[in-house]
């Protein structure tokens, strides 16, 4: 087996199973293991701008790459006019550095803090890693291989709906270089753990809430509330 079909072939196919089939056995089976373990009652500062900053970056980065999968027509009519390819190429790198940012300062913290640490496990480490790798070479490819929104239309959105389709075709993307293959292979890699982590808690998102009625919360103040009666006490008649 060539390494072209055992990155682009088995390991998409390996990943998308991996994801699909553990993420709903332990919603199944192993719900109470589905929690973020948020350690905002730890710290506080660095949280909040380790996560605003990463997770507002890459879920704008993933949005981006999706819309380039499902549209990709519309991406290419959008670059037509090189100021909008300048505005869309700027703006994804920023966002991939703000996400980096982000990233670094949450890699930080577990790192230094004992009471972050004492609440992290190894695949939080693996995860993080991956996460990092994937995001410094995404940036290297928006800078050392510019006009990946353009070129990426037509290389791996085929790429990726062949997978879908069950018609893959690794040569679409096995010569291309090494950052790019190792960019998409990390992406894979990352889905392989994400059902044994604790990101699963992300596809949780309690829709439900949205639906159900207004629920009624009400409280009685204790200075208005009537005082209980006294029992009447039988007085004894020494007889």
């Amino acid at each position: 087996m060539s390494d072209g079909v055992l990155l682009f072939v088995v390991l998409p196919y390996v990943g998308l199973a991996l994801a699909i089939v553990g993420t709903i056995y332990r919603l199944k089976y192993r719900k109470f293991s589905v929690s973020s373990l948020s350690t905002q009652l730890l710290e506080n500062r660095q949280l909040f701008w380790g996560s605003i900053s990463f997770h507002w970056g890459i879920v704008s980065i993933l949005t981006g790459h999706l819309l380039v999968l499902l549209v990709p027509v519309g991406f290419q009519a959008w670059n037509g006019s090189p100021v909008r390819l300048y505005l869309l190429e700027i703006t994804g790198f920023a966002l991939g550095v703000w996400a980096l940012g982000g990233l670094a300062v949450l890699i930080y913290r577990r790192l230094t803090s004992r009471r972050i640490q004492a609440v992290t496990t190894p695949m939080d480490l693996v995860v993080l890693t991956l996460l990092f790798a994937q995001v410094v070479t995404g940036l290297w490819i928006a800078g050392g291989y510019r006009w990946g929104s353009f070129w990426g239309t037509g290389v791996f959105a085929p790429w990726i709906w062949s997978l879908l389709t069950f018609r893959p075709r690794p040569d679409l993307v096995a010569n291309l270089p090494v950052v790019l293959q190792t960019h998409v292979t990390l992406f894979w890699l990352f889905l392989v753990a994400f059902p044994f982590t604790r990101l699963v808690h992300i596809i949780t998102a309690p829709f439900q809430y949205i639906l159900r009625p207004w629920q009624l919360v009400g409280w009685v103040r204790r200075d208005r509330v009537a005082p209980r009666p006294e029992i009447p006490t039988r007085v004894g008649t020494g007889v």
